[in-house]
């Protein structure tokens, strides 16, 4: 079987035109499909053929940079040869020039972010100091169940095996957006009738923690078990059920410094400001409204 790999001509005779870094590109697509396409005895000496090639091409072109490097008057030339994009894909190729870490580490993600993605998690490159990069994990990837430590593991072992500048990973936990009580909540009036329900006073919680209270609508005597968290003193609300089984959250972990609650039952992890699971990213806690009057907290949880 025979292959033809297309070759670039010259425009007008005696005159070879310079083609252009696509033509170039396509050149090398079609010899490797070509390559595929052969027996594996001819494929076998290509390849070594090819092999030979690039190691020359390999020597000469680390004399021309280390004879450039060495010179104070052609080193900037280098650095501006470098610079080209043709110029730096090939030594690239042939490891001469290595991308920078941040651009090797966002390689090494993208080879693991269909796997992330397909459990429900993502994450992002934030930065690399000291040998360590920083990651923000979403979904479920950030939490306390197995299957995002798995996840996580994942990501470290891709960013460790992929760059040499990478020796370990160090989460950076997100920033959700808290409920914020204003001001002018301490000192409104608060009808129980309007199907808000009181839940204790400010005083009573901690500055970090959970509470979870009993209470109790009026007029109609509705009871609802609900789950205060305070994180930093800010307040948000929800029905003290795991959006998992159901279950109560009472004994839930709470970790204030990266702002989640996890379910004791089966490990599911929420985000404390917003509900959103974070281990399941379409699972959510039902949030109530609260407001804080004259020092006391209300709850709504009628119509």
């Amino acid at each position: 079987m025979t292959t033809t790999v297309p070759q670039v001509t010259a425009t007008q005779p005696g005159v070879i035109s310079e083609p252009t870094f696509e033509q170039l590109a396509t050149r090398v697509d079609d010899a490797v499909k070509a390559l595929e396409s052969l027996d594996p005895a001819a494929r076998t000496v290509a390849e070594e053929l090819k092999a030979a090639v690039e190691a020359i091409h390999r020597a000469g072109l680390v004399t021309i940079v280390r004879s450039l490097r060495a010179d104070d008057a052609t080193r900037p030339v280098l650095f501006d040869l470098v610079d080209d994009p043709v110029v730096h894909l090939l030594l690239s190729l042939h490891q001469i020039v290595r991308p920078d870490p941040m651009t090797e580490a966002t390689r090494a993600l993208q080879e693991v972010r269909p796997q992330l993605q397909g459990h429900g998690g993502d994450v992002t490159l934030v930065r690399i100091d000291g040998g360590i990069a920083f990651v923000r994990l979403t979904g479920a990837c950030n939490g306390c169940s197995m299957s995002s430590v798995t996840l996580r593991n994942l990501v470290e072992k891709a960013l460790v095996d992929g760059v040499a500048a990478i020796n370990g990973i160090e989460v950076v936990p997100n920033e959700p957006e808290q409920t914020v009580i204003s001001p002018e909540s301490l000192f409104s009036t608060v009808h129980a009738d309007d199907g808000w329900a009181h839940a204790g006073a400010v005083t009573d919680m901690p500055v970090n923690g959970l509470v979870a209270p009993v209470v109790t609508t009026q007029p109609t005597g509705q009871e609802v078990s609900v789950l205060l968290v305070s994180r930093s003193g800010q307040l948000s609300c929800y029905v003290n059920e795991c959006a998992h089984e159901a279950l109560p959250l009472d004994n839930a972990v709470f970790d204030a410094e990266n702002g989640t609650l996890t379910c004791p039952w089966h490990g599911f992890c929420y985000d404390a400001g917003s509900g959103e699971c974070l281990t399941a990213p379409e699972a959510q806690l039902e949030q109530l409204p609260l407001r804080v009057s004259n020092g006391q907290i209300w709850i709504r949880v009628g119509p």
